[in-house]
């Protein structure tokens, strides 16, 4: 976005420039940094969206389904899928929560856990890759916090 030509004062702002577009750079920074995640992924046996859950996971296990799709901004209808490859995958169970029987809980099976290991090397992986300062990348996913706060609040 710091490439266009800024307009001479008495030019007209173009607002729907591309360039311009808050949703653009967020679409293609968001493709192009989760496109750093998949080759370190794959070694792995997991998508992006399943190491979203897993790292959901290695922060709380057991969790309802209901709880996984809060942190992650998902619907239930979505993570479903994603929970049976991880569950088919051998990484994670699925079971009826004791205390409410409509209620699903989502845990992480002795593979699941052992995976955290191997999964430590990934984010010093994508920060190298980026060729970014930790802190400039913390300063980026701070402000992307305060961008989904906003969007959470508009009706």
């Amino acid at each position: 976005m710091s490439t266009a030509r800024q307009p001479a004062p008495e030019e007209a702002v173009d607002l729907l420039a591309l360039d311009r577009q808050v949703c653009f750079a967020l679409a293609v920074a968001s493709r192009n940094v989760i496109g750093l995640y998949r080759p370190l992924l794959e070694p792995m046996g997991l998508t992006h969206p399943q190491y979203l859950v897993m790292l959901a996971l290695w922060e709380e296990s057991p969790l309802r389904v209901s709880e996984i799709a809060r942190r992650l901004s998902l619907e239930p209808a979505t993570l479903s899928p994603l929970l049976k490859r991880l569950e088919a995958g051998g990484l994670v169970e699925r079971r009826r929560d004791t205390a409410d029987e409509r209620a699903v809980s989502v845990g992480l099976t002795p593979a699941g856990r052992r995976l955290r290991r191997r999964a430590e090397q990934i984010p010093p992986a994508v920060i190298e890759r980026l060729g970014m300062d930790v802190t400039e990348l913390e300063e980026i996913r701070d402000r992307l916090g305060r961008l989904i706060d906003a969007t959470r609040r508009t009706p």
